[in-house]
């Protein structure tokens, strides 16, 4: 077990897959966990009812997303420990990341449960849906604390060195969710309310079942009551996890946005988006597990001074991302009806749909290289960079060119589609450069 969390020896390769594809499992399993809430009322709900569930699930996904950014502070940390062979930190930098985690969860609880209808009209939901976004999103926040927790025990172990555990801990999620999505979306009718009380019931039971998990567990560290507190040790995690959750602000900002143009096209669009969306979630997989594998893998390189042997990781990364994303972007951009038909029985939604994704569709090929670049500056604590090429990418391309697409008379979804790709080839671009500036600065350091 040792050898397999140690990532500075061995095969590269063999290394960095063997951690990719629990944290690639476990991405999947949250993927199908959103998607079954999606499936589920396209099958068995209203239009209405899905509508709500898509942009109520953009909002909660902001949050949780920039929490999980904010987490990745502990997660490079605790990597740089071991690199660093300072197990003894450990502890206290868990202690903390408890400690802050639960008083922003409550905070932010208390916010979304009194302004969900407020959030809902915030984001031009078609007024046919206010009523069921505000219900899902009022349902989904008052178990947020269960959320949270899920991201950081699973940040924690990334970090570790083991991605196998939050495998475990999100296969329990989704098996628990899929049941409870069928018994009360199927069973009892109860459309985007029975979607949001499934995916929370399914997150406590996860966290519950993984704690008793982990006081089984062998850890190479000691955790005791006194290190739960706010102490200097925040300030090292904020400095990590600040730029990178600023980061996913902006991006999930701009989805929020996208969601809101598409929104005011109407009902069929919305709805239509929200099942793209779903499927985007799958086509975003690969990109996101190099991402988490990378900046772990960078860590302990970085801590232990193997600084050839992390620019070698994310050059496999990027290799093994566009491999796989070619074949994606196949069946993403000619036939996207067909996977589209997965989640909902209505022909314009399926058509809606399907439009979108011929956007979006080389954003499977270029995605891989970006989070590459973004893992390998994660792995390097270069997070405040992250965050500015995020914003750049956000600001300058993505944003603008949906806002234009959808102004126009009769907006094409394809065309919005496209706003994704092009950021990301303009974010490639950015990363690229700062990368050679980046290597002249390690090699004058070294002389």
């Amino acid at each position: 077990m040792e050898d397999k969390s140690d990532f500075t020896s061995g095969s590269i390769l063999r290394k960095l897959t063997s951690f990719m594809f629990p944290i690639l499992g476990a991405l999947i399993l949250q993927a199908m966990y959103g998607a079954v809430d999606v499936m589920m009322v396209g099958w068995f709900g209203s239009t209405e009812g899905l509508s709500g569930v898509s942009t109520g699930s953009s909002i909660i996904n902001l949050i949780t997303f920039v929490l999980t950014g904010l987490a990745m502070g502990i997660t490079v940390i605790i990597g740089r420990c071991l690199g660093e062979k300072n197990e003894g930190r450990i502890g206290s930098v868990i202690g903390n990341a408890i400690a802050f985690f639960a008083l922003i969860g409550v905070i932010l609880t208390v916010l979304i449960v009194f302004f969900a209808r407020q959030i809902a009209i915030l984001m031009r939901s078609p007024m046919e849906a206010v009523e069921e976004t505000a219900n899902y999103v009022r349902i989904c926040g008052a178990g947020l604390l269960f959320i949270i927790a899920y991201n950081v025990i699973s940040c924690i172990f990334r970090g570790l060195g083991n991605s196998r555990l939050p495998l475990i801990f999100v296969l329990i999620a989704c098996i628990t969710n899929i049941i409870g999505d069928y018994v009360l979306i199927a069973v009892f009718n109860m459309d985007e309310s029975g979607a949001a009380l499934a995916t929370v019931a399914a997150q406590a039971v996860s966290v519950i079942l993984s704690l008793i998990i982990l006081r089984r567990e062998k850890l190479p560290f000691s955790l005791k009551l006194s290190d739960i507190r706010l102490s200097g040790q925040i300030r090292d995690l904020l400095k990590v996890g600040t730029p990178v959750a600023l980061q996913e602000l902006l991006t999930q900002i701009s989805f929020l946005a996208l969601v809101a143009f598409i929104n005011r096209i109407g009902l069929d669009a919305s709805s239509g988006y929200g099942v793209a969306n779903k499927i985007v979630s799958f086509v975003m997989l690969i990109p996101s597990a190099i991402m988490q594998s990378m900046s772990s893998f960078v860590a302990q390189n970085v801590g232990a001074g193997r600084e050839e042997r992390a620019r070698k990781a994310m050059l496999t990364g990027m290799v093994i991302g566009m491999a796989i994303g070619m074949i994606v972007f196949y069946f993403t951009f000619f036939h996207g009806d067909l996977v589209s038909a997965v989640f909902s029985r209505d022909s314009h939604v399926i058509t809606r749909s399907a439009e979108y994704l011929r956007g979006f569709a080389f954003e499977a090929v270029v995605t891989s290289i970006l989070f590459s670049f973004i893992g390998y500056y994660n792995g390097h604590q270069k997070t405040v960079f992250v965050m500015i090429q995020g914003l750049l990418q956000t600001l300058l391309v993505r944003l603008p060119v949906a806002y234009l697409m959808s102004s126009e008379p009769d907006p094409s979804l394809t065309r919005i589609g496209m706003a994704a790709p092009l950021a990301t080839i303009f974010g490639i671009l950015i990363n690229l450069i700062y990368f050679i500036h980046f290597q002249k600065r390690l090699s004058s350091a070294r002389l």
